[in-house]
This record gives structure tokens, C-alpha cells and sequence, in this order.
């Protein structure tokens, strides 16, 4: 990862005219934590059925069910396709809501062996955007997860923004909480070279801010972030 200079410009506002530059965030962020080492996944398959697992559940719960997807033989789609619905559903039970993300898989897995020969290599060798368009395309797949997989499956430079982002950014004032997927990925990426390597970084670091300070309840006390909130304190997220 290249390492990310903060000139004269960085340090002024970024273009929405408020909040620091991305960079001196990151370095903050950098500078309190070092590098994270993240994703969690050994291969790319088992990262792809991560993203798609963590939806709304903590990752604990995921480590569980990619274990027990692990035992059964089933860590890849072509198993995931053809295994009973049933049996799916009981080896992710662990990650909540099963039989909803069993669906999710299971399109997933009907996509990757109608249009791409049953390979993850065939699909990542789409260009970005067709790569992002046709992931969204999959019901059940939004913005978050589809750019989880790019990013940390097929090495796209593309910005993960999740809920501990969007909170961040709010409790700041940097974005609105109303502000759309899109626009809040945008204030990552507008002052940022177009770098894998620092949007995984990142995002690893933004998701070690929500867990240790910028949780539902704040605790801002030693954030390496406190320094630029609202001088009334954390706006509402």
C-alpha cells in the first residue's frame, strides 16, 4: 500500500467543504491502530460466502457457520447449488436469519454457474463497474456486500461503507445520515488515489473505530476521530 502524503490540499476540507481531508482521517486512524490484516478469509470463495453471511449479524456468528460449512464439504458454490435447501439452512443457522441468506447463496450460486461456468475467476475478470453492476444484480445482494466482494474477493479498489462508516461520518457532520450508499463511498474515495491495498486498509480501521468508540452509544473518550467532532458534541447518526 502506497502510503497516503498529506499535502496542502489534503488539509484543507474535502470538497464537501466540511471535515478533514480522508487522509489525515486515515492516518489518525493508522497511526492509533497500525495495519489490521483483514479480510478474515482464506480463500475466495469462503470470503464471497462471508459477505454474504455477515449481513446483519455479528462476524462471531459467521465464523460459526463458515466452520460448519467447512465440516459438511460445502465451502464452495457448486456444492452450495446442489445441496438440499434444508441442509443449507441448518449448516449457516448460526449466522441468523438462514433461511434468508441460504436463498441469497443460492442465487449467488445459480449466477456464478449459468453465466460464469460455476468459477469465481471467470466473474472477477469482469471490468469494475460490470463486475459491481452484475453483483447487484443478485437478489439479495446491495451495495455494501457487492463492494465487500469486489474489494476483498476479485482486489477491486472499491471503498466499503457500512454501518460503522456511515455512523462515523454522520456523528461528525462530514455526511448527512440521509446521505445515500454512493455519496458517503464517494467522500472516501474523492481524495484518495485509487489504491486496493489502502481502501481494504481503511475500511479495516473505520470498522475498528465503530467497535471500540463509535458504537450506538458513543463512547468518544480517546478516539483518535474526537478531535474533529461538533464542538456540541456527536450529532445524532
Amino acid at each position: 500500500m502506497n502510503p497516503v502524503t498529506a499535502t496542502r490540499k489534503d488539509r484543507r476540507a474535502n470538497g464537501s467543504g466540511r471535515g478533514p481531508a480522508p487522509a489525515i482521517v486515515f492516518a489518525a486512524l493508522l497511526d492509533r491502530w497500525g495495519p489490521q490484516g483483514w479480510w478474515p478469509g482464506r480463500t475466495r470463495a469462503e470470503i464471497v460466502i462471508g459477505a454474504i453471511l455477515t449481513q446483519n449479524t455479528a462476524w462471531a456468528n459467521v465464523e460459526r457457520a463458515l466452520a460448519r460449512l467447512s465440516a459438511a464439504g460445502a465451502m464452495d458454490f457448486e456444492r452450495i447449488r446442489r445441496a438440499p435447501r434444508a441442509a443449507l439452512e441448518d449448516w449457516i443457522r448460526p449466522a441468523g436469519c438462514f433461511r434468508v441468506k441460504a436463498g441469497r447463496l443460492r442465487a449467488f450460486a445459480d449466477v456464478l454457474h449459468r453465466d460464469h461456468g460455476g468459477r469465481l475467476a471467470r466473474l472477477f475478470r469482469l471490468p469494475t463497474a460490470a463486475l459491481r453492476r452484475t453483483l447487484l444484480d443478485i437478489p439479495g445482494v446491495g451495495p455494501e456486500t457487492a463492494d465487500a466482494i469486489a474489494l476483498y474477493a476479485a482486489k477491486r479498489p472499491v471503498f466499503v461503507v457500512d454501518a460503522y462508516g456511515r455512523r462515523i461520518l454522520a456523528r461528525h457532520g462530514w455526511r448527512g445520515a440521509r446521505s445515500s450508499y454512493d455519496d458517503l463511498a464517494r467522500w472516501f474515495t474523492r481524495r484518495l488515489p485509487r489504491d486496493t491495498a489502502l481502501y481494504n486498509e481503511y475500511h479495516a480501521l473505520v470498522v475498528r473505530a465503530g467497535k471500540e468508540h463509535c458504537r450506538p452509544r458513543p463512547r468518544c473518550d480517546g478516539c483518535p476521530l474526537q478531535r474533529w467532532l461538533p464542538a456540541a458534541g456527536p450529532r445524532r447518526p
